[in-house]
């Protein structure tokens, strides 16, 4: 079972299937956001309890991953206030952004070959759905 929640500048999804923890995918997750620009220095995140009442997970969970974050220096926890993004960026591991896009992309690109979707039908889909967003 997937959990998405979408906030602003990030959208957490999870998957428990998939073998990556859950603290770990929490952590990318936010990486992908700061690095892709989605989330900048001084963004709040949401806090450890409301998150994990939304995604459904221990709060423990959020705590591990935050706390990594900020040994790290990536977020910036103010007793009182929240926790936010830091100045620092992650360092990509191993151009680990590019990997994860591709790998998205290859799981989507199946799933619409396994409905019958043709390549000409998936880009004249996407076009469309872009357009939709945009008005």
């Amino acid at each position: 079972m997937n959990s998405t929640i979408a906030k602003p500048g990030i959208s957490f999804l999870l998957e428990p299937e998939n073998g990556v923890p859950i603290y770990r995918q929490i952590i990318q997750q936010i990486e992908y956001a700061i690095l892709s620009g989605r989330m900048r220095p001084g963004d709040r995140l949401p806090t450890i309890r409301a998150l994990a009442v939304e995604l459904k997970i221990n709060p423990n969970t959020i705590a591990k991953a935050y706390g990594e974050l900020e040994i790290r220096g990536i977020l910036a926890t103010q007793v009182g206030s929240g926790t936010y993004i830091s100045d620092k960026k992650p360092a990509p591991e191993d151009d680990s952004l590019s990997r994860k896009i591709h790998e998205v992309l290859g799981r989507f690109i199946q799933e619409m070959r396994n409905l019958g979707v043709e390549k000409q039908e998936l880009a004249n889909m996407l076009e469309a759905y872009d357009e939709e967003k945009r008005n």
